[in-house]
């Protein structure tokens, strides 16, 4: 009997994944259990459906990182912190920092998590890079300034 999973079933597949199990195994089992779904004709069709739409959605997401990496490629962001007098800052300058200064400059949403970057405790230029999509990632150049 052919089948589409509705979830994840270890040892047999992933979700959405068309399968061909015994008879025994599906009424028994995956039908019960919600795991799968006859694969009819309108079944097979919702399947193709969905697929069809998540590929256009993740073109979309990748389509708008690119641009967003375009808006960002050649970035220096400067970010004014108080320090010592020897170039030691009193607190440290973190992500979620450059996060906002990022968001105020060019207006783009950015995850703190999604920035990588050392910890900046004293005066000077950084370098710090944003994970847009998996696929796409660019850098910029912090400078921290008293």
């Amino acid at each position: 009997m052919k089948v589409i999973l509705t979830k994840d079933v270890k040892g047999k597949g992933k979700k959405d994944q068309v399968l061909d199990v015994p008879d025994g195994y599906a009424r028994n089992y995956l039908f019960p259990q919600k795991l799968a779904v006859e694969a009819g004709a309108q079944a097979l069709n919702e399947l193709k459906n969905r697929t069809e739409s998540a590929r256009y959605r993740q073109a979309e997401e990748l389509k708008a990182a690119q641009e967003s990496a375009g808006k960002l490629k050649d970035l220096r962001l400067v970010i004014h912190s108080q320090g010592s007098g020897d170039g030691r800052l009193y607190g440290a300058v973190t992500s979620k920092d450059v996060a906002a200064e990022l968001e105020r400059l060019t207006g783009i949403a950015v995850d703190r998590r999604k920035l990588e970057m050392e910890t900046i405790k004293n005066h000077g230029t950084y370098h710090a890079t944003l994970r847009l999509h998996p696929e796409v990632s660019v850098g910029f150049t912090v400078e921290v300034e008293a």
